[in-house]
């Protein structure tokens, strides 16, 4: 894309010229409900700005509502987008009990990815990535087509899904105090999204025997969260997200739809957390495997 005309550029302010670049990117931003309780545009540049340092950032306020916490997840995905865009599909966030009972919420959120947030498996990555950097065993299913918006069921999500994709999430919780953050708070900076590593995609059968075997084999597989040597760093169920992971997309549908958006053909799903978030520490190789199910690939990250 060409620079825009510094007299342009001059006249525009931060919140304007991010929306502009997001759709000179091709993105179609969610849309900003102005709320009592929703940080200023000045605001998020300072969280932009920490975060661009890897500086922990104010928390929000804990009074913040929901309503409040998706106005300012909104106008900080206008800036994300301008900085890692296109946008590359979304999150489910705390799909998991356990992870929902650290922020003292009983629901799950969401927020956005962009592409150059991903990175290809083996990759090295800094283990100081961010202000309050952490990795976690999670998964990823791509988009066939936009009847996946309507599914209600794991077998639904699945016929409109082409791809599982192996995805070690690296957030970021940005803030000076995470043990204060709540869901609103998780939902305004985005669920922390900042890295994440995918690894080699396990197509999904087109036969509905096989996309059953699938089915169960996602619900019941054992995700192994392991060091260089084996030893374990953490892990769980398919079923600790949401009973079936695949229900974390039936949830996100109904969440976009409220804020008048939905996935797109090619876009990637994060389905959430099947492991603690862990810090990372230099010299630490970490690998995701998914044994359960026959095909599907560890992902590994090195932190230096």
């Amino acid at each position: 894309m060409s620079a825009l005309p510094s007299t342009l550029a001059r006249g525009l302010s931060a919140a304007a010229l991010a929306g502009l670049l997001a759709a000179c990117a091709g993105i179609t931003p969610a849309p900003i409900v102005q709320t009592p309780g929703c940080l200023s545009d000045a605001q998020v540049d300072v969280w932009m700005a920490d975060q661009a340092a890897r500086r922990p950032a104010a928390n929000p306020a804990q009074t913040m509502t929901m309503a409040d916490a998706a106005c300012t997840r909104a106008k900080l995905q206008q800036r994300l987008a301008a900085q890692s865009g296109p946008l590359a599909g979304y999150k489910a966030g705390l799909t998991n009990p356990a992870v929902q009972k650290r922020f003292n919420t009983d629901q799950p959120v969401w927020g956005a990815l962009y592409q150059r947030m991903l990175l290809d498996n083996g990759a090295t990555v800094e283990a100081a990535f961010g202000a309050r950097p952490l990795y976690e065993a999670d998964l990823l299913v791509r988009v066939k087509d936009a009847g996946i918006n309507a599914a209600t069921t794991p077998a639904e999500v699945l016929r409109h899904v082409d791809q599982i994709v192996p995805f070690m999430e690296l957030p970021d919780l940005v803030v000076q105090a995470p043990p204060q953050l709540n869901g609103a708070g998780v939902s305004a900076i985005n669920v922390g999204a900042r890295l994440g590593v995918r690894g080699a995609p396990l197509a999904v059968p087109s036969d509905a025997a096989g996309q059953a075997r699938l089915l169960d084999q996602l619900r019941d597989m054992d995700v192994r969260l392991v060091d260089a040597q084996g030893e374990k760093l953490g892990g769980g169920k398919g079923s600790d997200v949401l009973g079936h992971p695949l229900n974390a997309v039936v949830w996100l549908a109904g969440a976009l739809k409220a804020q008048g958006l939905a996935m797109q053909p090619g876009q990637l799903i994060s389905l959430g957390s099947f492991s603690a978030l862990l810090p990372p520490k230099p010299g630490l190789q970490a690998t995701v495997r998914y044994d359960g199910v026959p095909g599907l690939q560890p992902v590994t990250v090195t932190f230096r």
